[in-house]
């Protein structure tokens, strides 16, 4: 409660808020064309500075924007080929599966197959039968 009663912080408050009085200038008097000239270049800066604060800041967003994109793109595109590269790679190893399965299912059943593969791969020869060196 003795806080609540406090207006010293209430006038300390108060007395911050107040402006600081200005400082003298001396300026040339009103009716000069100097005076005129000083006048209409203060006050076109002061019209022109908000637009100009406004416009950079609108051409730097505008940059920062057209750079992730630009570099997103990239990403994209690099990723894209990345895909394509192992799609391609998944369809050779399909198709090697594939044929493998199939040489396999033809070892198992087929007698001819069976045959040619123990010729070529393992020399093997029937017994009545002669073998004759190939000429070099």
């Amino acid at each position: 409660m003795n806080k609540a009663a406090n207006t010293y912080w209430t006038d300390t408050r108060l007395a911050a808020q107040r402006p600081l009085p200005r400082a003298i200038t001396v300026t040339p008097a009103r009716g000069s064309a100097i005076a005129h000239a000083r006048e209409e270049t203060q006050s076109r800066r002061a019209s022109r500075s908000p637009f100009v604060a406004f416009s950079v800041i609108m051409l730097t967003l505008f940059v920062f924007c057209v750079s992730i994109s630009l570099r997103t793109q990239a990403e994209v595109q690099a990723a894209a080929l990345r895909h394509e590269t192992l799609n391609m790679e998944v369809e050779i190893l399909r198709n090697t599966n594939s044929a493998l399965e199939q040489q396999m299912r033809r070892l198992r059943t087929d007698p001819r197959a069976i045959e040619a593969t123990a010729r070529e791969r393992l020399g093997m020869v029937r017994r009545n039968e002669i073998i004759v060196p190939a000429a070099q």
